[in-house]
C-alpha cells in the first residue's frame, strides 16, 4: 500500500475488512462479503456496546439513516443514488459500500459529456477481432459489465454528466439485470451477458448539475434516491477535518503542530461564509465555491503542506487565511471583493473583539488578497 498515490479503500482498510469478515456470523445477502450489520459497522465504526476486541474506526461521518438506507438498497434489486452538493461524500460512502461489500471498488465509470455506451457495456480489442474475429475474448467488458459478471458492486459517478443515450442504455442494464452482445452468434448463449446475484450500481450526482442532463422518470424508477445533505454540525464537520487531517499528516510522513484554536477560526470562518451566500441576493454575490466540507479539508492541507514545507513547521493563522483566499477565489475580481468584504466586515471586528488568532487571520487574509488583485 506505501507504493500506492490513493489506495482504494479495499486495500487501505483490508486488515481490517478480513479481521471484520472473520468474526461475521450474521446472514450475508447474495455473495456478498460483509453482512448488512457488518458493512454499517465498518463504515460508521464501532462503539462499545458492539462489545467487539477493537475498535474499527469511523471512515464516513453523517447520519447512519442514510448508510442504513443505502445498504438495504443494495441488498434489494435497485439501483442506489447518492446525490448532494459537491464535496459532501458521495463518492467516499460509494467507495466504502463497494470494499465493504464485494472487495472491489475500482469497477468505476466515470460520467462526463465524453461517455459513451461503451463505457457502461462493452467495447472491442481491435487487434484481436482483426486477427480472429469477435469473440468472448476479443470483447473488453465495462466495468459494470464486469460487475454484473462477478455479482459485485458497478459504480457510476456523476450520472447526471452523462448525456442521455448513455443514461437510456443503463435503463435496461438495472431493469433486465444482462446486456446483450448482438455481434457474437447467440448458439452457445455468448450473446447475453447476465447479471449474478449481489450484481448492482452505485451512482453519485451533483444536486447543482440540475439541468444538465436531467434523469428521465424512467431511470429515476430504478434507483432508490438517497440525499446527502451538506454537513452544518460544527462538530461532526470537525471531526471529519480532523480525520482526513490525520490522513494526510500520516501520509506525509509530517510531524507538525495543528493548534486546536485555528481548526476553530477554519470552521468559523466556512460557516461565516455560508450564511453570506445564503443571505446573498444574486449569484454575483456568492462565491462561486460550495463551500463543503471537502474544500474546507482542501484549505487546511494547503496550509499544512506550505507550512511544512516553506514555513516554521507548524500551523499559523497567517498561513491558513492565505490558503483559503487562494482556495475560494476562483472568479476575479468577483470573489476577491466577497472574502475582502467578509475580512473587513466580519474577521476585523471579531479581531479586535475576541482577539487570539483573528487578528493574524485578517493579515494574512490581506496579504493573500492584495497579492491576487
Amino acid at each position: 500500500m506505501s507504493d500506492l498515490l490513493r489506495a482504494p479503500a479495499e486495500i487501505k482498510y483490508a486488515e481490517e475488512l478480513d479481521w471484520l469478515e472473520s468474526i461475521d456470523d450474521h446472514p450475508k445477502p447474495f455473495s456478498w462479503r460483509l453482512s448488512p450489520k457488518m458493512v454499517r459497522l465498518f463504515i460508521l465504526g464501532s462503539e462499545r456496546a458492539d462489545g467487539l476486541d477493537r475498535d474499527v474506526s469511523q471512515k464516513w461521518f453523517g447520519d447512519r439513516s442514510f448508510v442504513e438506507r443505502s445498504i438495504v438498497t443494495l441488498a434489494s434489486d435497485r439501483g442506489l443514488l447518492l446525490i448532494g452538493d459537491p464535496g459532501t461524500g458521495k463518492s467516499w460512502l460509494a467507495e466504502l459500500l463497494s470494499a465493504a461489500i464485494s472487495r472491489n471498488s475500482t469497477q468505476v465509470v466515470q460520467g462526463t459529456a465524453g461517455t459513451t455506451e461503451d463505457h457502461i457495456k462493452y467495447s472491442w480489442n481491435v487487434s484481436m477481432v482483426i486477427a480472429k474475429g469477435q469473440s468472448r475474448a476479443s470483447m473488453i467488458p465495462s466495468p459494470i459489465m464486469t460487475a454484473m459478471e462477478t455479482g459485485t458492486i458497478g459504480r457510476f459517478e456523476e450520472l447526471t454528466r452523462s448525456t442521455s443515450d448513455v443514461q437510456d442504455a443503463l435503463i435496461s442494464i438495472l431493469s433486465e439485470k444482462y446486456i446483450s452482445v448482438p455481434e457474437l452468434d447467440g448458439a452457445d448463449g455468448e450473446n447475453i451477458v447476465f447479471a449474478k446475484p449481489g450484481f448492482s450500481v452505485i451512482a453519485t450526482a451533483n444536486s447543482r448539475d440540475r439541468g444538465v442532463n436531467d434523469l428521465s422518470s424512467a431511470l429515476k424508477r430504478r434507483f432508490n434516491f438517497v440525499r446527502i445533505p451538506v454537513v452544518t454540525n460544527k462538530k461532526s464537520e470537525a471531526e471529519i477535518v480532523r480525520f482526513r487531517t490525520e490522513e494526510l499528516l500520516r501520509r506525509h510522513a509530517i510531524e507538525l503542530d495543528v493548534p486546536p484554536t485555528l481548526l476553530d477560526v477554519l470552521l468559523q470562518s466556512f460557516a461565516d461564509l455560508r450564511a453570506s451566500s445564503a443571505a446573498a441576493g444574486s449569484d454575483d454575490e456568492k462565491l462561486e465555491s460550495a463551500l463543503s466540507t471537502a474544500e474546507q479539508i482542501g484549505v487546511l492541507e494547503d496550509s499544512i503542506l506550505h507550512s511544512n514545507f516553506f514555513g516554521e513547521r507548524t500551523l499559523t493563522a497567517r498561513a491558513l487565511a492565505a490558503s483559503l483566499v487562494g482556495t475560494l477565489a476562483r472568479r476575479e475580481p468577483e470573489d476577491l471583493a466577497i472574502l475582502n468584504k467578509y475580512l473587513h466586515g466580519v474577521v476585523e471586528p471579531r479581531g479586535k473583539e475576541e482577539g487570539g488568532s483573528w487578528p493574524e487571520f485578517l493579515e494574512g487574509g490581506r496579504e493573500a488578497i492584495a497579492k491576487l488583485s
